[in-house]
């Protein structure tokens, strides 16, 4: 079934390593379910403002990692993750994308598996495309570029 899905991410490069990742993750189906965009603001509903306390913890979570610049949009989110260092954690296994207890795709897993398990039990039906979009960020030029993007994103989707 997935064989013939194209690897996005960066081949050799180890996403364990301290930098400033930017993600966008998406609701299955892009279901609007986090709230609505009125005068080019989000107003997050309920589920929403569960989304944004879910990643405002990820630190708690994950003590090598600080948040950047972050928006929930009804269907998907944006947010910058900043992986601070990690040579005194303990690695679960390491892979071809670096040390798995510690490296992106373990910060992002486990946001989406709190968020996932809350709706759960919360009988909201809710899932997350499975595959998420990253983009490794290389200066203060690319950082400054998707923090604008971040900050005008709900004014570029009003309805």
């Amino acid at each position: 079934m997935f064989q013939n899905r194209k690897i996005i991410r960066l081949k050799k490069f180890d996403y364990s390593k301290p930098g400033y990742y930017f993600v966008t993750i998406c609701v299955q189906n892009r279901a609007c379910i986090f709230g609505i965009i009125k005068n080019g603001e989000m107003i997050l509903n309920f589920f929403g403002k569960t989304i944004k306390n879910c990643w405002e913890h990820i630190p708690k979570h994950f003590p090598h990692v600080v948040l950047d610049e972050y928006i929930i949009m009804p269907d998907h989110m944006h947010g910058i993750i900043v992986i601070v260092g990690t040579q005194n954690f303990v690695t679960l296994h390491k892979n071809q994308f670096g040390p798995q207890s510690r490296n992106l795709a373990s910060i992002v897993r486990g946001f989406k598996i709190g968020v996932t398990k809350y709706a759960n039990n919360n009988n909201i039906s809710f899932q997350w495309q499975s595959r998420y979009y990253d983009h490794v960020i290389r200066d203060a030029h690319d950082l400054n570029r998707i923090r604008l993007y971040i900050r005008n994103n709900a004014q570029k989707h009003q309805i």
